[in-house]
This record gives structure tokens, sequence and C-alpha cells, in this order.
């Protein structure tokens, strides 16, 4: 565990108040998506992911299928 006092303190909230601030950080950084780094391969997977589905547009399910199988319904 992080000797910093700040980070430690994260560490003795109770669970609700780990998911309330986990939740406040990922708003904070979805207010400024391009702030967010990422490595080269990421945005080259995108790019070739977009590709295939324009290419392909039955390579890909929608949102709601995809929700489904992720939730194994």
């Amino acid at each position: 565990m992080s000797t910093d006092p700040l980070i430690s303190a994260v560490f003795q909230l109770s669970p609700a108040e780990k998911l309330q601030l986990v939740e406040d950080l990922w708003d904070d950084l979805a207010a400024s998506p391009e702030t967010i780094p990422f490595h080269p391969w990421q945005k080259e997977e995108l790019d070739r992911r977009r590709e295939k589905l324009e290419n392909d547009p039955s390579s890909g399910v929608s949102w709601d299928d995809a929700k489904r199988i992720i939730r194994g319904q």
C-alpha cells in the first residue's frame, strides 16, 4: 500500500464511499476524453475494427445484443 496519506485514506473509505469515488473519477475523466492518454496500438486496433465494420456491417452486433452476450442472456 502507498505511503501517501491521501492514498492510504482512500483505502479506509467504506465500500459505498469507494464506489462513489470511482464514479466521480470516471465522470471527471469522461468530461474530457481527449486528455486521456492511449497507446498507438490502441488507436490502430480501433481503426482496424472500424474499417472491418464499415466493410462488413454483419461482422458487428448491436449494443443491445452486445449487452445480452456480456450478461450471458
